[in-house]
């Protein structure tokens, strides 16, 4: 029998390999995708973060003109803010990687990226390229076009910077150079020894807009109607955009479908102009001899099968795919050898699964069960089935007709393989740039690592799929539910505190907790070796035993040690070293993810005082804030809506609000008059940033006096900061706050600063970015009867948890306990 699926079917189909519901094919499915058979051209749409692709615009394209669509993000929105959560920079991008590919998987376009890490907002192009790399980037680039072949490029932002933002442009420019690069045998040869040739698009468009309140639509660009409505898919393109769109929930993206007709304008870049359509000039029934031939036996399979009953096109298609197979190799013929593979399966109902039922955790050097099914639910001419993985092999026989046939693949793990990791944090990561050894991996959205093989015999001819090997469980609320399995070590590691904070010289406790994926005896683990910064010498394990699932402190110390440092944590178990921690992240929205990073703790000293003990927490979109509190000192009281009321608030020093409360949390207006009494009668309110745009307008009164928040920032870590009342309280008590404190800041100094404020508050800095004018809307303070309230954009939601020693001591001012002879202008006479 011969094997007649290309070897790259898993690279292809990776974007549909994420551990999921297996995903069943309708009659209509089957037929959009035997209609985009005829078609022969591709489309890629270029941007530079997830949300920056117009939704609409690809879904379009896949399923109207029935192109191979492609996005492009150079980027994996590392550097954004989190609407759902706490985490931040390569845990969000996970999250938004996962986001996109589910967007995809409802419009029809893949998914690409290239190396580049999104460091946060940047003002300018040049900033962005330079952090990046310039070079490494725009290879990136040049290598997805030179793989993908798009017939047209098009930008979702002009290089003439009306985008705004630094990675907007930024990703136009490149895709500008790779545009030309592209063609170029002498740019990136290379590439060229990696199974890619130079190609040259027809042209590269820029798809203008109208939005932000900036219009780049004019009446001498292509004009598109993309509004129409697709019968087969029961769904007009607006409302699978909006659908596609929602996706983006880390974002706050989900947005109301459209229906009726909606224009698309775009402007010519480089190559030929079109005046009608897209694709001018660009053959797409196909350049090869043999395209008009998929295009009549298409429409003779269309005429001639039951639609209602698609396997009656399964024994069509397996002729039509051995035809195809004979042909030369090319771009296209390999291209519709996928498309055709896919639907022999979709047609022929034939139902693959391998899974785990007893843990989403498969231990190196553990035994590992491995149940598959087949299932011939349409009763085809099946000769036989087998399953593989990992070299281990199973036949599957007697596949009658709806007869589910199971086995068992039982295997060890064997002790040299890699635990389960995102390929592109398998290397240390440059400081724009994640780093990628593997030529071939760069561009993917993710790594499939952990496919099971089938073999399928149809009609004497041998057909290999490959599925996930999943994690399948039933949840007594949300029903059958799946995940990604994932390959550990049998401990993983973790420090607490994660930041250890060391004022004054005291004794600092901290422990070291291991999560346990097997059973563990520790009973002859050597001593635990982190660094020469924490004095571990009388430090042993002792007699530890774990059970699968434990996850127990196995070391508690105190020490006084030096600080300003990260160091890495090891534990040493009878030759094997375990050093890594596993980071779980969870949503209902995508799948699981998980991913080892190396068990560190970071040692921070830290000259701080504090007034006030006790801290109420009004939670908002997420953020670390309150854990930093606790390493502060302070009790920290998390409240909700029941809890704000004034005998319950009492015997608070200070409340603190998380990033965007007032937008995520409406019931905030119903407290407004409490939370004012109680700053009245000498309690600190501090509000962390909010935003005042679409995504959550705030439309409750925050604060005693007005003030408006914008969408103004300073991007520049290192910009200096002005104080401008230099002996206001806020500056002086209980910490002295000097230009030191700013030193060490992470990605940003402030968002969403105030503007047009009240004269009852105080500006308390001023900084700027290059080339702008000064902004004093980072931190805003005013006295409210015996109380302070303080709005700040400083982006203490990064820096605390980064451990920069300054942002602490600041914070510890601004919730300190208003004192009263400061009040009266000891410190600072112009306080109010």
């Amino acid at each position: 029998m011969k094997r007649i699926l290309p070897a790259f079917f898993s690279l292809f189909f990776i974007t549909n390999l994420v551990a999921q519901t297996p995903r069943s094919y309708s009659s209509a499915d089957i037929l959009q995708q035997l209609k985009k058979l005829e078609v022969f051209g591709s489309v890629l749409y270029i941007a530079a973060h997830p949300d920056d692709e117009n939704t609409r615009l690809l879904a379009y394209l896949a399923n109207e003109r029935r192109f191979r669509t492609g996005y492009l993000s150079l980027t994996r929105g590392d550097g954004g803010q989190n609407l759902i959560g706490d985490e931040q920079g390569i845990e969000l991008g996970l999250i938004r990687t996962q986001e996109l590919l589910a967007a995809r998987r409802i419009d029809g376009a893949e998914q690409f990226f290239t190396r580049a890490y999104d460091f946060g907002y940047s003002k300018s192009p040049e900033e962005t390229l330079q952090k990046w790399g310039h070079d490494k980037i725009l290879s990136d680039v040049v290598w997805v076009i030179r793989k993908f072949k798009p017939d047209v490029i098009i930008n979702r932002f002009p290089t003439t910077g009306e985008g705004g933002h630094g990675h907007h442009t930024a990703s136009a420019m490149l895709a500008a150079e790779a545009f030309d690069a592209a063609a170029d045998a002498t740019r990136f040869p290379e590439q060229l020894t990696n199974g890619v040739t130079v190609w040259q698009a027809k042209r590269l468009l820029w798809n203008t807009f109208n939005f932000g309140g900036t219009n780049t639509q004019r009446d001498d660009q292509l004009k598109i109607d993309v509004g129409m409505y697709n019968p087969i898919l029961g769904k007009s393109y607006g409302e699978m955009a909006a659908e596609s769109r929602s996706q983006h929930k880390s974002q706050g993206f989900g947005v109301p479908a459209q229906r009726g007709e909606s224009f698309e304008y775009f402007a010519t870049i480089k190559g030929e102009k079109p005046v009608n359509d897209l694709m001018e000039g660009v053959d797409v029934n196909g350049k090869e001899g043999w395209a008009s031939q998929i295009k009549g036996r298409t429409a003779e399979i269309i005429r001639q099968a039951d639609i209602s009953n698609p396997s009656t096109l399964t024994n069509m298609l397996v002729g039509f795919y051995q035809a195809l197979q004979q042909l030369p190799a090319s771009y296209w013929r390999d291209q519709k050898l996928k498309e055709l593979a896919k639907l022999v399966e979709a047609s022929s109902g034939i139902f693959m699964e391998a899974y785990v039922s007893n843990s989403p955790y498969a231990i190196i050097g553990d035994s590992l069960k491995i149940n598959v099914t087949v299932n011939n639910r349409m009763g085809l001419n099946l000769g036989g089935a087998a399953a593989s993985f990992a070299g281990n092999n199973v036949v599957i026989s007697g596949l009658d007709k709806n007869k589910s046939n199971n086995r068992t693949i039982s295997m060890q793990v064997p002790s040299n393989f890699s635990p389960s990791q995102p390929y592109w944090l398998q290397e240390e990561m440059s400081p724009g740039s994640f780093n990628i050894s593997n030529q071939l991996l760069i561009g993917q959205p993710e790594t499939a690592t952990a496919l099971v093989d089938f073999t399928v015999d149809i009609n004497a001819v041998s057909f290999q799929f490959q599925k996930p090997l999943q994690y399948k469980y039933t949840d007594p609320v949300k029903g059958e539910l799946y995940r990604p399995v994932v390959f550990v070590p049998a401990i993983s590691l973790k420090s607490v505190p994660k930041t250890i904070l060391v004022k004054d010289n005291s004794t600092t406790e901290y422990g070291l907790i291991a999560k346990a994926f097997a059973d563990v005896d520790l009973s002859n683990a050597k001593d635990i070796s982190v660094s020469k910064e924490l004095d571990l010498k009388n430090s042993k394990v002792g007699t530890v035993k774990l059970n699968r699932g434990d996850e127990k402190i196995i070391l508690q110390n105190s020490f006084k040690g030096t600080a300003g440092s990260t160091v890495q944590l090891n534990l040493d178990d009878e030759g094997v070293r375990y050093n890594k921690e596993i980071i779980e992240i969870k949503y209902d929205h995508i799948p699981a993810i998980e991913y080892f990073k190396t068990a560190t703790t970071r040692i921070v000293k830290l000259d701080i005082k504090t007034a006030g003990k006790k801290v109420g927490f009004i939670a908002g979109a997420g953020d670390k804030v309150p854990e930093a509190l606790q390493q502060m000192g302070y009790e920290v009281t998390f409240l909700t809506e029941k809890d704000i009321e004034k005998t319950n608030l009492k015997g608070l020093d200070a409340i603190v609000t998380g990033v965007r409360a007032h937008n995520t949390n409406a019931w905030l207006s119903n407290v407004y008059d409490v939370l004012m009494n109680y700053v009245s009668d000498g309690g600190v309110l501090l509000v962390q940033y909010n935003t005042n745009n679409s995504i959550g307008p705030v439309k409750a009164k925050i604060s005693p006096y007005p003030f408006t928040i914008t969408r103004n920032r300073v991007t520049d870590e290192t910009a200096a900061v002005r104080f401008l009342l230099p002996n206001h309280p806020v500056l002086n008590y209980p910490n002295k706050i000097s230009s030191k404190d700013f030193e060490g800041w992470i990605q940003e100094r402030s968002i969403y600063n105030a503007e047009s404020v009240d004269a009852n508050y105080e500006r308390i800095l001023a900084m700027k970015d290059p080339g702008e004018g000064e902004q004093d809307g980072s931190l805003i303070v005013t006295n409210y009867g015996k109380g302070r309230f303080v709005y700040t954009g400083l982006v203490f939601f990064r820096e605390l948890p980064a451990g920069v020693a300054g942002a602490y001591r600041l914070f510890a001012n601004l919730i300190a306990t208003p004192r009263a002879d400061l009040r009266a202008g000891n410190v600072n006479a112009s306080e109010k």
